[in-house]
Parts: structure tokens; C-alpha cells; sequence
């Protein structure tokens, strides 16, 4: 159990009497952590102003920023929209559950604060027995975004909520690591072709199969209101500065010795880290994916001076890899035999 500010925050076992207890909380305004296929999400009634109020107080997170919809059913979502596009209806029939938001015209039933004020919700339907079983026994759609200080590398394991949020909420369905490891794809239906706000845990490649052409938004530099949650220009950023490393000979900047820093790697080890995490021998990205946020921890909680990140193949998940490690970093690193040069 964590405590803080004198708020116990439960473990509940992923059982129909875990689910029961945090579907209780919920409906009396609380706020519980709760695994989905992606990463943990923090959880209030979607419907409930002053319960969603609560998700920005606890993450620490700005108004300005909307939040996902999570619901148990298609015919749920209907009701958050003003109307259901059939692009809509086909990535659905496609896609859900599965780790895809889609963002149209909200309804009147959707509170302001839910959507920053705008016109539009994101709303997706995960692909997580816990998660659906919690969303149905609640009785309503569950606001959720992931459980963790805002800013701050997503949660895929109960024990990351507990780290970053314990204390400020009532309950974590603890359950363990998530499998896809990596936040969903957001994508607006708004414009045609539709528009990717974010990439994430359904790849571009599959999403073309039933669109078509869609536009990649390019990455903002506005840290103003976000247009859809997980869209601004720094986000996921570890406390221990992380650089992307880069290609050639060092350029100046500020030296560290290896044995200093840790390595984030894709296939293979280098040589010389103090810590080095690989995401995937086989070069399998769906691992890369799932590996991404736990190594990407244990690499901040090592005490290193810096974190060194290998970028990935632009492919399939890849995308929506590097798109974190973009938002993550501080700048650039370059290798020399024995040390780490940083350019910010």
C-alpha cells in the first residue's frame, strides 16, 4: 500500500471481488488505477465533473490536456458522439478492443472538463478482461488517462502506479505487467484523410489497410492546449536525462564516462555501460513495445548520470517508439572508445 497526504491507496487483487471494490470507488467519486492491453490507466467516472477533476489533481497534470474515454461496448461510445462516421464504424468493426482512440464531435453528455473544453472526445474500448469487466460492473464510461505523474514515463506494472501515485488515489487493480506495453493510437476523424495525433500500439500500416491515406501529424512544438491527449512536445520524460543517440564522431558538449550512463539498446548490448537494457535480441518490435516503459524505469531508478537511448526502425511499432523517445529527450548523444558526449 502507498500513503501520502493521508490517502491510503489499495492493492486489489484482479478478481471479481477486486473488480467489485473498484467499481464501489468509483461510483462514489474516487479514482482507481486499472490495467488495460496498453498501459495502466487512472480511472474516474467519465460522466462525473468533479470525480475527472480529481484524475488532473492527483497527476498533476494541466486542464488543458484531454483526457480517453474508456468504454465496454461499441453501442457506448455512440452515446459519447454527436454522430458515428461509417469510417468510424469500420475501424471499429476492425480495431476494437484494441489499443485505438478514435476522437469525433462529443455529446452533451460529456463534461467540458473531460475534453479541455473542446468540441471533440477521445474514446477508445481496450482489450483487457480487467479493464471491461470494471467499465461494466461501474455502470458507466471510465475517463482514464495513465497512471502516473504527469510528464513522466507511462506505468506497465502496478508497482509504477504505486511509485508515482501512491497516496493520491484510492485503489490499484494490481495485475501486473501490461502486454502491449505502449499507449494507443489516437486518431481524428474530424478531416479527410483522417489525422494521427499519435502513434502508438495499433501500427499506421494496419490503419491504412481500411482508410486509405492518413495524414501523421508532425510533432508539436506548441506546449499550449493539446488538440488530443499525449500530443504535446515534451511528455514520457524520465528523471534521469535521456539522449537519443546519434550518428559520427562526438561534436563537443558535455563527456561522461560510460560506466556513468545507461544504455536503452533495440537488438544488441554495447560495450562499457554501467546499465544497459535491451528491448528486443530478436529485433521484434511488438516486444520492443512491450518492453519499452519497463526497461525505460529500471534504467531511472539506477542512479545514472544520463540514459542513452538507440533509436529503432521507423516501422510498424517503431513508430510509435521513437515518438516517445522524441517527446523523452534532452538532446543528442555520440560515443567516443570511453566516453558519452551530450548536446542539449
Amino acid at each position: 500500500m502507498g500513503k501520502e497526504r493521508g490517502v491510503e491507496t489499495k492493492l486489489l487483487a484482479p478478481d471479481e471481488r477486486g473488480v467489485r471494490e473498484a467499481a464501489r470507488i468509483l461510483a462514489a467519486g474516487g479514482l482507481v488505477a486499472f490495467p488495460t492491453e496498453t498501459v495502466y490507466g487512472l480511472g474516474a467516472n467519465a460522466l462525473d465533473a468533479e470525480a475527472v477533476a480529481r484524475i488532473f489533481e492527483a497527476k498533476q497534470r494541466p486542464r488543458f490536456d484531454p483526457l480517453i474515454v474508456h468504454v465496454a461496448s461499441p453501442e457506448e461510445a455512440l452515446g459519447l458522439w454527436r454522430a458515428t462516421p461509417l469510417v468510424a464504424e469500420r475501424l471499429i468493426e476492425r480495431f476494437w478492443p484494441g489499443p485505438l482512440t478514435l476522437v469525433l464531435p462529443k455529446s452533451d453528455r460529456v463534461p467540458d472538463i473531460v475534453t479541455a473544453g473542446l468540441s471533440t472526445v477521445a474514446v477508445r474500448m481496450p482489450d483487457h478482461p480487467l479493464a471491461l469487466a470494471l467499465i461494466r460492473e461501474a455502470g458507466c464510461p471510465i475517463a482514464a488517462p495513465s497512471a502516473n505523474r504527469f510528464g513522466r514515463p507511462s506505468p506497465t506494472h502496478h508497482q509504477h502506479v504505486l511509485a508515482s501515485l501512491g497516496g493520491r488515489i484510492e485503489a490499484v487493480l494490481a495485475a501486473g505487467d501490461t502486454p502491449v506495453g505502449i499507449e494507443s493510437t489516437v486518431v481524428s476523424l474530424l478531416d479527410h484523410p483522417p489525422r494521427v495525433l499519435r502513434p502508438g500500439g495499433t501500427p499506421l500500416e494496419a490503419l491504412q489497410e481500411v482508410v486509405g491515406e492518413l495524414r501523421l501529424e508532425p510533432p508539436r512544438s506548441d506546449p499550449g492546449a493539446a488538440p488530443a491527449p499525449g500530443t504535446l512536445p515534451r511528455h514520457y520524460v524520465p528523471h534521469t536525462p535521456l539522449f537519443l543517440l546519434a550518428e559520427g564522431p562526438p561534436q563537443g558538449g558535455e563527456a561522461f564516462p560510460r560506466n556513468e550512463c545507461g544504455l536503452l539498446a533495440f537488438r544488441a548490448p554495447w560495450h562499457g555501460f554501467r546499465q544497459l537494457e535491451v528491448l528486443s535480441p530478436a529485433g521484434d518490435l511488438r516486444q520492443a513495445a512491450a518492453r519499452f516503459f519497463s526497461c525505460l524505469h529500471r534504467l531511472d531508478e539506477a542512479g545514472l548520470a544520463a540514459i542513452v537511448a538507440e533509436p529503432i526502425p521507423e516501422e510498424g511499432l517503431g513508430v510509435a517508439i521513437m515518438d516517445r523517445l522524441r517527446r523523452a529527450a534532452s538532446g543528442e548523444a555520440r560515443l567516443d572508445q570511453t566516453h558519452v558526449w551530450l548536446s542539449r
